[in-house]
């Protein structure tokens, strides 16, 4: 019993401090965007390209994760993409040329796509039973993560003298990531026999699959818009970088103990279909009260985008809870991210152009609420869908009668 426990505490552990680092890699960079552009020479269009790397890492990279988990096993696929985010996230850190640093940049974010696409599949592996709960903490984990980031690298860039240390340093938080997994690792196997898992194309032909992805880019937009340029919003009306940090952090910190909430509601199936209306629907209120008043209440703008944030675990709760084994939910995270990161990649670049072009924030904010209307309306629909394994074998009993 007692290795069982340690087992089980190990698995949790790697769950949490996994969750805590796959954000940190893409929101560090946005407090401190003008001076990572001065250092690196980054014009407007790199600026524009930085901001848009961590959807499209995501998009390109995720949707091996299933395959090399069921060939490797997950928990060395883990290992592995905590390494590569490990040396990206600490070489950018030293680079001055811009080319050096966009791809360090898309080889840390990599990393991290993987490993954000294994792990609704590690809960539903170690903790069948307790979904919900498990997804809640390791939301609050990831949460904590982005609020981190967020709040402490200018502080730790102005308190040791480099914007590059308040980007590298999270280089030493990965590697913590990397030590309950090689316990893991030692004893991994695949997920299962060759040809029996479910796989990215089966998924691809199912609605469920199709409204998680659709569901979990137009979320992603909202999310890396916000991470990329929410701290520029605040300093073009006015606020101080470090305090453009602090709100962005403040974003995150209001959604800490939302994560731990929202998951367990979603595991219980009980007004989630409100739940995600009334979450997302915070968006469009902090947008506006940005275009209308930005320096009058910006803390309560950052709330409300804050609540909006929440809608994130809400998504990845679903993700587990709409397959029926960690390889189904494998594949379907996989299918979800990969699809969806691909849909939101233009998201913040068409934002930065856009605020370019007409030289403010008024318009790219306006169709950010109008994003979020769209997402209200397909996540509550999301809430209500049956898994992914019921729908293609509902399909598979109904083809044999229509053979002529």
């Amino acid at each position: 019993m007692t290795s069982e426990r340690r087992a089980t505490g190990i698995a949790l552990a790697a769950i949490l401090v996994l969750a805590f680092n796959l954000r940190p890699v893409a929101v560090s960079v946005g407090p401190l965007l003008d001076e990572v552009s001065r250092g690196t020479g980054l014009g407007p269009f790199g600026r524009s390209l930085l901001t848009t790397l961590p959807v499209l890492a995501f998009a390109l990279v995720g949707a091996v994760a299933p395959l090399l988990a069921r060939r490797l096993g997950v928990h060395r696929v883990a290992l592995g993409a905590v390494a590569v985010s490990v040396a990206g996230l600490a070489g950018r850190a030293v680079l001055d040329a811009p080319l050096g640093f966009l791809l360090l940049s898309f080889a840390a974010l990599a990393g991290m796509a993987v490993a954000n696409v294994l792990l609704p599949s590690l809960v539903r592996r170690h903790f069948p039973e307790r979904i919900g709960l498990v997804t809640a903490l390791y939301s609050t984990s990831f949460a904590l993560g982005v609020a981190a980031s967020s709040a402490l690298s200018v502080p730790v860039a102005r308190g040791l003298g480099s914007w590059r240390w308040g980007i590298g340093v999270w280089a030493a938080t990965a590697v913590l990531a990397a030590v309950p997994l090689l316990v893991l690792a030692r004893h991994d196997r695949v997920l299962s026999a060759p040809g029996s898992a479910l796989t990215l194309g089966a998924v691809a032909r199912s609605r469920v699959g199709w409204l998680v992805a659709v569901v979990f880019g137009l979320q992603a937009v909202q999310a890396y818009t916000i991470f990329g340029w929410l701290a520029t919003v605040y300093v073009d009306a006015g606020t101080s970088a470090a305090d453009a940090g602090f709100m962005l952090g403040l974003i995150t910190a209001t959604s800490v103990p939302l994560s731990f909430l929202f998951p367990a509601v979603v595991a219980r199936g009980r007004h989630t279909a409100l739940l995600a209306v009334a979450v997302v629907a915070c968006y469009p209120a902090g947008y506006l009260g940005l275009v209308l008043a930005p320096d009058a209440v910006p803390w309560l703008w950052a709330v409300l985008l804050g609540v909006g944030q929440g809608s994130f675990p809400v998504i990845m709760a679903l993700i587990a809870l709409r397959a029926r084994t960690p390889e189904g939910t494998a594949a379907l995270s996989g299918f979800a991210q990969s699809v969806g990161y691909l849909f939101a990649i233009p998201g913040p670049f068409l934002v930065g152009i856009v605020h370019e072009a007409t030289d403010g924030w008024t318009v790219p904010l306006v169709g950010l609420s109008v994003l979020a209307g769209v997402l209200a309306v397909l996540l509550a629909a999301a809430t209500r869908a049956g898994s992914v394994e019921d729908e293609l074998a509902g399909r598979a009993l109904v083809a044999p009668g229509r053979v002529p």
